[in-house]
């Protein structure tokens, strides 16, 4: 789960069309709505039959590393459908924040076909690894977050010198402009140094992040002699020139 709210482009997605993106924007919403985590629905009751219920539903849904590899072929679907439910109000609106920002610029680059894959089969794969580094946990893993990630590591690849809005909190969460360069390494690095820190309390699958920040920076690489390019329109000649 991303947690870190510092860095957002949101002026970096001005004008650029993203159906992919979109499409994987509302399902998330419209999954975290329909489940118990939203909390919205009575009929998932309150208090603890609300808890009881949730845990349920992560269960089935989501991924848990010490059943993924007990031989059963139910349980290697559970890293597709965990990248769609998320736990909590701000899990979904920090991963959907994070896919509207970095998503649509990537998406236009790679093309959609394989922009989906990268975000499918690399999310798929961050979970499975994490769930291989945690065999014997039986807490269930929810979330887009590795599949997010692998969309920041293609857009440092893709767009290295793109400028991000960070808030850095030794500047007292002040906006600085700093090169996708500079921004997405940093996170990486926090990332990989949480995850040395994790415990086994529940918490962020930080691992998770790493293992899709660095696939998706691979995807983009060996994508990006067929990305899509996409051709200006040239400008009409002046009255009494010859146009090309």
């Amino acid at each position: 789960m991303i947690r870190d709210w510092s860095a957002s482009a949101a002026g970096a997605i001005r004008g650029t069309s993203a159906p992919v993106t979109l499409t994987l924007t509302v399902l998330c919403c419209l999954v975290f709505l329909a489940g118990p985590a939203s909390g919205l629905h009575p009929a998932h009751g309150s208090g603890a039959e609300l808890l009881e219920a949730r845990r349920a539903y992560f269960r089935y849904w989501g991924v848990i590393p010490a059943d993924l590899f007990e031989g059963s072929p139910g349980a290697f679907l559970t890293p597709a459908t965990a990248l769609f439910v998320h736990g909590d109000w701000v899990h979904l609106l920090g991963n959907m924040l994070f896919l509207h920002v970095f998503g649509a610029m990537t998406e236009a680059r790679m093309g959609r076909v394989r922009f989906t894959l990268c975000y499918a089969g690399c999310g798929y794969l961050a979970l499975l690894g994490y769930a291989a580094a945690n065999a014997d946990s039986e807490r269930s893993l929810v979330g887009a977050s590795g599949a997010i990630s692998a969309v920041l590591g293609a857009f440092l690849f893709l767009f290295p010198r793109a400028r991000v809005t960070s808030l850095l909190p030794f500047l007292f969460f002040l906006p600085v402009r700093l090169p996708a360069w500079v921004v997405l390494p940093f996170w990486a690095a926090l990332q990989w140094a949480a995850a040395g820190r994790a415990g086994e309390e529940p918490g962020v699958a930080y691992l998770a992040h790493l293992i899709g920040f660095g696939l998706g920076f691979g995807c983009a690489w060996v994508c990006s002699g067929r990305a899509t390019t996409v051709k200006a329109t040239p400008a009409p000649a002046p009255e009494g020139e010859n146009q090309p």
